[in-house]
């Protein structure tokens, strides 16, 4: 592969792990990046253009939210090999995602779009969540986020 300047977009360091996961024969890896992989092509087409790589992480967020539901509902169920199964692919996927914002992060940026957006109170949470959720798309769970602004609004 020739040099270039371009730094690795997120579908290259995808495959390149997929590829290296191929190598060592780790079969969960190379099936749960297979999966990040299958789901980002079929959004692909879906849209009809090149991924970029806000587009992969979005497909990545999605991907890791449905093992989360997926790893309550086996605790629940009192499946705890299948939890820990798509806790192990959670995290594998987690290693391509952006770093998470700490909770001091998040609520610098939750304090500074409420006081951009002039809100008051919890009526104003879709204004100040359209300024917020730009800014935390991949690095905050959204549910973590609406909470956060909800609290701070209606104090």
């Amino acid at each position: 592969m020739p040099a270039t300047d371009q730094p690795m977009t997120l579908q290259d360091r995808i495959e390149s792990a997929m590829r290296d996961a191929m190598r060592a024969r780790d079969e969960r890896r190379t099936l749960t990046l297979r999966m990040a992989m299958s789901a980002a092509h079929n959004r692909q087409i879906e849209l009809g253009r090149s991924l970029t790589d806000e587009d992969y992480v979005d497909i990545l967020s999605k991907q890791v939210k449905q093992r989360r539901e997926s790893i309550e509902a086996f605790r629940s169920g009192g499946r705890d090999a299948m939890a820990a199964n798509e806790e192990a692919e959670s995290a594998i996927l987690a290693e391509f995602m952006p770093e998470a914002l700490s909770p001091a992060e998040l609520e610098s940026i939750v304090r500074e779009a409420i006081s951009e957006t002039g809100a008051s109170s919890p009526a104003d949470l879709g204004k100040v969540m359209g300024k917020v959720v730009p800014q935390t798309k991949g690095r905050a769970d959204g549910k973590v986020v609406s909470d956060l602004v909800r609290q701070l609004l209606s104090a």
